[in-house]
């Protein structure tokens, strides 16, 4: 048998680890047998010299191995997650679990919370008086069972290698990593209990992967993946060029996704939920067409019954449910200043991640994992890409807590929109669908 030592060696040299070596790494790990330093090496070993199929796959199934694999076995039906690797203003999650649960799918979620200039489901959520995304796992399970869906953090059951993994990746310059961001998204989505999931790749100046290449090789690896985990995987890549919809913050957003559930949203965040809730029936086997899904979604949306499914699932975590009629109830903040264009002309762009830094200087959002948000602050997008505006005109809306916090941020955000002489070329949000 290798010592430890010889099978980071072994990986740093550029030879492909068995499935067995990998969980010996990883148990190593978290049983305290192998030390910060040295699975930093191991990581960054991985990050030079890249992993096999086989090798992500061993590595997946071992951090979700590490902690508890939820059982939804008493749960009826094919449940589906959906997983997006980040955006501006978008805040899918929200509409999604209530509208496709209310089609009969069953989505079991653990979300994320924002850093840097991307938003996450969970602050969303919070904004949401008395919202509680800290339940354990068989109240989680509960929930989902009697209510459709269920959305919550990641606990210190599910996955725990991945936790203290990516701390570790975050420090040490081992992010960006194909196969290691494969191995941690999929071992917190398969230790859920899942049996399908659907992956949404942003890809533009406000994602992670920037260029289309970059995006469509992650989403490639994830589907393949985790197919060979034993799941059904589809993915689409969409554009994150701008902010999706008119809204960035966490209570403005969890607005704009209510209202969804009402059929009042901007056509692009429409246009992007129902895409991905499309994918989730196919996989849950509640429609054979994109047709026959969209059908099934709009029923849910005009009956009422995803309104209902969000009540449900708000009260049953705690949650005041009120909200979903009265989004009045939401935080809000105490200064609105609007801004206005400098120039006639088109929208021809709007820079959706210099947006998600200055909502993060608001107060929407962190650069460090243990500061709190302020739900309550953000921007409203009065103008989007493809609109015609006169000078003077009003193109956005800011939330904030001080005026004062405004003042240092307004030319940035008015050098975000890009105004010329013409039209944009129209370009489809979601650009490529990739299944297994």
């Amino acid at each position: 048998m290798s010592s430890l030592v010889e099978l980071i060696a072994a990986k740093r040299d550029g030879r492909e680890l068995t499935p067995a070596d990998i969980q010996r790494l990883v148990r190593a790990y978290t049983g305290g047998e192998l030390a910060d330093y040295q699975m930093s090496a191991f990581l960054m070993a991985a990050f030079l010299r890249g992993m096999s199929d086989a090798e992500t796959v061993a590595l997946t199934e071992a951090m979700l191995r590490s902690g508890t694999v939820v059982d939804l076995s008493s749960v009826e039906g094919v449940k589906v997650d959906k997983h997006s690797t980040g955006g501006v203003g978008d805040k899918c999650s929200i509409s999604l679990v209530p509208i496709v649960a209310a089609c009969g799918v069953p989505v079991p979620m653990v979300s994320g919370r924002g850093l840097g200039h991307t938003g996450g489901t969970l602050d969303k959520l919070e904004a949401i008086p008395g919202f509680h995304v800290d339940l354990d796992i068989p109240r989680f399970a509960q929930i989902v069972r009697d209510v459709g869906g269920c959305m919550i953090g990641q606990t210190a059951e599910i996955a725990p290698a991945d936790k203290r993994m990516y701390a570790l990746r975050d420090v040490t310059a081992t992010v960006e990593s194909v196969p290691l961001i494969v191995a941690s998204i999929l071992s917190k989505k398969l230790a859920e209990g899942i049996d399908a999931l659907v992956l949404d790749v942003k890809v533009g100046q406000g994602a992670f992967m920037k260029s289309l290449d970059d995006a469509r090789r992650l989403a490639t690896a994830l589907v393949r993946v985790g197919t060979r985990a034993g799941k059904r995987v589809t993915a689409l890549l969409t554009r994150m060029d701008a902010p999706l919809g008119r809204t960035i913050g966490n209570a403005l957003e969890t607005r704009e996704a209510i209202d969804m559930l009402f059929g009042r949203a901007p056509d692009d965040y429409v246009e992007c939920t129902k895409a991905l809730a499309v994918e989730m029936l196919r996989l849950g086997g509640r429609a054979a067409s994109g047709p026959q899904a969209e059908k099934l979604i709009d029923e849910a949306i005009s009956s009422g019954r995803a309104a209902q499914v969000m009540e449900r699932m708000v009260a049953a975590q705690g949650g005041d449910p009120r909200v979903v009629r009265d989004t009045s109830l939401l935080p809000q903040a105490p200064e609105v200043v609007t801004l206005r264009a400098p120039q006639a002309g088109w929208i021809q762009g709007i820079n959706a991640f210099e947006i998600g830094i200055c909502a993060g200087l608001l107060g929407a959002g962190r650069t460090r994992a243990d500061q709190a948000v302020d739900p309550a602050v953000g921007i409203v997008l009065q103008a989007q890409v493809g609109d015609r505006v006169q000078a003077g005109a009003p193109i956005a809306q800011v939330h904030a807590r001080r005026s004062a916090d405004v003042a240092g941020l307004q030319e940035r955000m008015v050098a975000a929109f890009r105004i010329g002489p013409s039209a944009p070329e129209a370009r489809p949000l979601v650009i490529e669908r990739i299944e297994a």
